[in-house]
């Protein structure tokens, strides 16, 4: 048994025309996927599969949290999540994936596993820009960042003396190799 089997649906054996999936995709959830977006977290998923004449419609609603990398200052942090998504699936020869959310499995198999999309529907909700609150953020890198995002230190700033100790490392003696490729540059 593989350690995404409980997320199989055996459609072909569904007996009421709708029902209900409830999961829970914890941290060993996002260990056993292995993608490198989310590595932890704690989301529910609830799952609803309506049968119809010619397909099957699954409507995922995904509420919960996971945790991700501050933009910031690199520390992890909780990034709550909410969605709800639409995928139709179709009885056909062989597995394939359509269009954006039309699948088609095989019928003589008539099952689906809906780990992968469940993972990508919570990959997809996670916002663009993840930041720690105000003031939550790790006061040491978010002062590294700022030396490196000003242009002119301040002369009564407490980060004045560590952009001169910065600036007195870039005054040493270049490689004379690095002068030869820069003529390099010049000439293109």
């Amino acid at each position: 048994m593989g350690k995404l089997d409980k997320y199989q649906i055996d459609l072909k054996g569904m007996q009421e025309s709708s029902c209900r999936f409830d999961f829970r995709l914890d941290d060993s959830f996002f260990a056993d996927i292995d993608a490198a977006d989310v590595r932890k977290g704690n989301v529910d998923v609830a799952l609803f599969i309506k049968k119809t004449s010619q397909a099957f419609d699954l409507k995922f609603h995904t509420e919960g949290f996971v945790t991700v990398p501050c933009d910031r200052c690199l520390d992890e942090m909780s990034q709550p999540i909410v969605s709800d998504d639409t995928l139709r699936v179709k009885f056909g020869p062989e597995y394939a994936e359509e269009e954006d959310n039309l699948v088609v499995v095989p019928e003589d198999e008539g099952t689906i596993n809906v780990a992968w999309f469940m993972y990508e529907f919570v990959a997809l909700a996670i916002p663009m820009k993840h930041v720690h609150a105000p003031g939550e953020c790790n006061e040491e890198m978010y002062r590294k960042l700022q030396l490196y995002l000003r242009t002119t230190p301040d002369a009564d700033d407490d980060l004045a003396e560590e952009v001169e100790v910065a600036s007195d490392e870039e005054d040493k003696p270049v490689d004379p190799r690095w002068n030869e490729l820069k003529k390099i540059l010049d000439n293109n």
